[in-house]
């Protein structure tokens, strides 16, 4: 009887110690790559461009002048918030940023406030990643 037990016992080790070599001898495949970006997620800071003509932003001066000079009225908002529309925050901030940068306004402005303003007015926010330097 003993002997009955003593060879389950060593055929019970031996499978055992043959499963956990296997199991640990196995080459383990490295983890997949990071699925890409959604289409409607928003881009990073460090990746994100303007995706319209800078140029086009010219028409937002008068919207700025209009706010700077705290101009009786309401400025018109469909010239240049119509540019930005269907961007997302960081996208609308990189172009005002880059016309406000290049001087397409054609005013002298102080850069930070002039952002604020004009993405407020236009229904967007400055992304508190982003910094128009």
């Amino acid at each position: 009887m003993a002997s009955k037990s003593v060879a389950s016992a060593a055929l019970l080790l031996s499978l055992n110690l043959l499963f956990f070599t296997l199991v640990s001898s196995n080459h383990v495949p490295c983890p997949p790559p990071p699925p890409p970006k959604a289409p409607g997620c928003p881009p990073s800071p460090a990746t994100a461009t303007c995706p319209r003509d800078t140029l086009k932003l010219g028409v937002c001066a008068n919207v700025l002048k209009s706010l700077l000079n705290i101009v009786v009225g309401t400025p018109p908002k469909m010239p240049c918030c119509s540019l930005i529309e269907g961007l997302v925050d960081l996208e609308a901030a990189v172009c005002l940023c880059t016309a406000i940068k290049a001087n397409v306004l054609g005013i002298n402005l102080d850069v930070p406030v002039s952002l604020s303003l004009l993405l407020n007015y236009c229904g967007k926010k400055v992304p508190t990643v982003f910094q128009c330097a």
